[in-house]
């Protein structure tokens, strides 16, 4: 019962929170300058052609009208039509939402692979002069952001060396007769490698620079806290049973460690997902972020109201999953 009582609380905050939000990012959008309808007419639009697109938004109307009726239409499904592009917003937002989550599991696979690695390295090899290359490579991963890492792939394997593509999510040459817009996933369902071959080259260098900078903070953390675990008495002794000091890390010491770096690899997976703006906007992948980048310039209303409430619902379901997970993972929470 208390695990139910603790979801229904989680679930009623993030609620408040998405309410919360919407209000926000409504008003905010409304009050800085710029008119999305200007920027649909033609220079020598009319008054009467500038107030009936008004009235066709319902932008002729207050910010609390225009707001309650935007809210009566979401809670039916309805989040409006986007002023730029003229479709309905939910079916864009949707539209492009997979390829934004396919590319941010993607980077944190990497970032989760690379951290992983350099932590039980730098554990094996303490006290050691290589500690200190580890610890390098970890500080000038951490310091640099991604958008100058996905600038330094661009020039480097897209220009000097072309090796991978620059732009886009598939080349235009591909014939893709999918039934979900999560690519990658159906065609490793599918085992149409050639898609996934294409998939990745694209996809690639824009994870790896979205990647890199939390596998530093990964690496970091979870090498701390195998340290601290290192010196525990069941460690000790797994050691002089004669088990290899590899053997002492992945067994014994890693399982207790990785547990204070979910929770962080929890709450950067969504500031991850909130990264994809630039990065999509450099690589001109078909996804959220740069669909954001988009609507913002456009001014379209609708639609940044769709994604910022995308954005906000993704990082609260996110944060409950890790709650609702270190209990799971931790036996001394699960029995309190």
């Amino acid at each position: 019962m208390p695990i139910f009582k603790t979801l229904f609380i989680r679930i009623c905050s993030i609620l408040v929170t998405l309410v919360g939000v919407a209000i926000i990012v409504f008003v905010v959008i409304r009050i800085v300058p710029g008119n999305p309808i200007s920027m649909m007419l033609p220079p020598g639009a009319t008054e009467d052609d500038i107030l009936r697109l008004k009235i066709h938004y319902g932008l002729d109307k207050s910010i609390f009208q225009q707001f309650f009726i935007w809210l009566n239409g979401v809670l039916h499904g309805d989040f409006g039509t986007s002023i730029s592009l003229r479709q309905p917003v939910l079916s864009l937002v949707l539209g492009r939402l997979p390829a934004t989550l396919e590319l941010s599991l993607m980077a944190l696979t990497i970032a989760c692979g690379i951290g992983l690695l350099l932590a039980i390295l730098g554990t094996k090899l303490r006290g050691k002069k290589t500690e200190g290359l580890i610890d390098g490579l970890n500080g000038m991963a951490m310091s640099i952001p991604d958008f100058l890492w996905g600038l330094l792939f661009i020039l480097l394997f897209g220009v000097i060396w072309p090796i991978f593509h620059i732009s886009g999510r598939i080349s235009p040459s591909i014939d893709l007769n999918f039934s979900t817009q999560f690519y990658l996933f159906e065609s490793i369902v599918r085992l149409d490698f050639k898609v996934f071959n294409d998939l990745l080259a694209h996809m690639l260098m824009p994870a790896l620079a979205l990647g890199l900078p939390l596998a530093a903070i990964i690496s970091q953390l979870l090498k701390q806290s195998l340290k601290e675990t290192m010196h525990l008495d069941y460690v000790t002794l797994s050691r002089t049973k004669g088990y290899s000091e590899t053997y002492v890390i992945l067994r014994e010491a890693l399982p207790n460690a990785v547990l204070p770096t979910l929770t962080l690899v929890g709450v950067q997976f969504t500031f991850l997902i909130g990264g994809t703006v630039i990065i999509e906007r450099l690589f001109s992948y078909e996804g959220l972020g740069n669909m954001a980048i988009d609507a913002v310039i456009n001014r379209d209303l609708p639609l940044i109201q769709g994604i910022v409430i995308l954005f906000a619902l993704i990082f609260a379901i996110i944060n409950l999953m890790v709650d609702l997970t270190y209990p799971l993972l931790n036996p001394k929470l699960r029995n309190g």
